[in-house]
């Protein structure tokens, strides 16, 4: 052990040592004397926080002791338990704290602070407190304990007649259940928040909600109904003057531009949506957008430009902690590897997104990468791998409740069977691939797809599978 290290560890055994020799009512009077101190250097008492379930809880003005916020809720836990008063500025200072990691990307710090101020509160604040330590679970997908925190939150407000609150926890669980593969329960969720937040006349919420349920119903290949509740929710949002959740929303209704091959109008919502963001200081959101802007640069042929805005949107992810994200985009760079013969590095980008996939529980974002390496093991000949790999894939979408992805990658299972001398399976494969893939109205893949198997029909001599062939 060196000298400085020798140092450390002794002056840490000497503290302890010390703290210990202070009878318990002594040291409780030295963490109010800390707290009084400390609070009076980075200046002084903040206001209150807004009510629990506030129009927009998160926007509450920073200030000069919230990175200290923790640490004098510490001394406040300390100085008296059983205290009234130390509860009562225990709980505020909780709550500046998980703002405060909030704010600064922190999502697993926050989520422990919001537990430890839902132990501490009462009502609508416990079940406040209890749906933001969802929402931290949630973004580093750890969805089981994500809707224990929302079903508790739920519990509470059921007698409360707080319809307000129960249409906001309510629809976060809609969200989860979506990303969970759970549609039925989704659908369900989103419904009965919606009708919750209309009844209220909470405005902002109920187009927040419509964007939900346009989300889940493009998911369901349900693209007439997507729309029309996005382009809702847009003129609400507008009409509320909520700049953020008009981002968000422009991103989701170019999603449902893109999966019906209208490119050019989904890169323009992504370049306004991105704009907004960027208003807004809403980094999370920038970096989804920057990944749905590359696949439209990608499937228009850019692929410098796509490649450039997914290492740019990786970054934001790591930046923010959104691994999530991270691992949905390390899929989308190793596509487009692939697309560019560059085999190797993107065979190890699909293990790290395979790996960030599994570790934060996105069945969807996996059962994409598996069948993305499918396709590299098509591509580079090895068919058996391949064919049994694009299985798994099918057999996680159809878990997952992606439809999309599972019409689409049908019909690569149909090109992997081809080779393989299958041709009755590859022509089941296809037949409803292709059927699934019109009903999405997705034209920009079914042409390339048709195209793919015309060439691979050809060169194992056979009459090809598409209708056009």
């Amino acid at each position: 052990m060196n000298a400085e290290l020798a140092y450390v560890f002794r002056h840490a055994l000497l503290r302890d040592a010390a703290y210990q020799l202070q009878l318990p009512g002594d040291r409780g009077r030295l963490h109010k004397l800390a707290f009084s101190v400390i609070e009076e250097l980075v200046g002084g008492r903040p206001a209150e926080i807004s009510p629990a379930f506030a129009d927009d809880p998160g926007t509450a003005r920073p200030h000069a002791a919230d990175p200290f916020a923790e640490e004098l809720a510490e001394h406040l836990r300390f100085a008296g338990e059983g205290e009234a008063e130390n509860s009562a500025l225990r709980a505020l200072y909780l709550d500046r704290a998980g703002r405060h990691s909030e704010r600064s990307y922190q999502t697993r710090s926050a989520e422990r602070l919001w537990i430890a101020l839902s132990d501490l509160a009462q009502g609508a604040r416990k079940a406040e407190a209890l749906r933001k330590a969802g929402i931290c679970a949630q973004r580093t997908g750890r969805m089981k304990p994500a809707e224990e925190f929302f079903e508790q939150s739920l519990a509470i407000l059921h007698d409360s007649g707080d319809r307000r609150a129960r249409a906001l926890v309510q629809g976060q669980l809609a969200v989860l259940c979506s990303l969970t593969g759970r549609s039925e329960a989704a659908e369900r969720n989103a419904k009965e928040a919606f009708l919750l937040a209309r009844a209220e006349g909470a405005r902002s919420q109920e187009a927040l909600l419509l964007s939900n349920l346009g989300n889940l119903f493009r998911d369901l290949g349900r693209m007439k109904e997507a729309e029309q509740s996005l382009v809702e929710a847009l003129f609400l949002l507008r009409a509320e003057g909520n700049r953020r959740a008009e981002g968000i929303t422009l991103s989701n209704l170019a999603g449902v531009f893109l999966q019906t091959g209208r490119t050019e109008s989904a890169e323009r919502t992504l370049a306004d949506a991105l704009a907004i963001h960027r208003s807004v200081s809403n980094r999370a959101s920038e970096g989804v957008t920057l990944g749905n802007l590359a696949m439209t640069h990608f499937q228009s042929g850019r692929t410098e430009l796509a490649e450039r805005c997914l290492r740019e949107a990786i970054d934001i992810h790591r930046e923010v902690g959104n691994r999530r994200y991270e691992g949905h985009a390390l899929g989308d760079l190793a596509g487009l590897f692939t697309e560019t013969s560059r085999i190797e590095q993107a065979a190890a980008l699909y293990a790290d997104a395979l790996m960030i996939d599994r570790d934060v529980g996105n069945r969807r974002s996996e059962g994409i990468a598996m069948a993305g390496l499918a396709i590299l093991y098509r591509i580079t000949g090895r068919l058996a791998m391949a064919r049994q790999t694009m299985k798994e894939a099918l057999a996680i979408h159809q878990e997952a409740g992606d439809r999309h992805s599972g019409a689409l990658n049908r019909c690569e299972y149909a090109l992997i069977l081809v080779p393989l001398g299958l041709a009755e399976e590859a022509r089941e494969a296809w037949r409803e691939g292709l059927a699934a893939l019109r009903g999405f109205g997705d034209t920009a893949s079914l042409g390339k797809l048709e195209a793919a198997m015309a060439d691979a029909c050809t060169k194992v001599g056979i009459p090809s599978l598409s209708p056009r062939g």
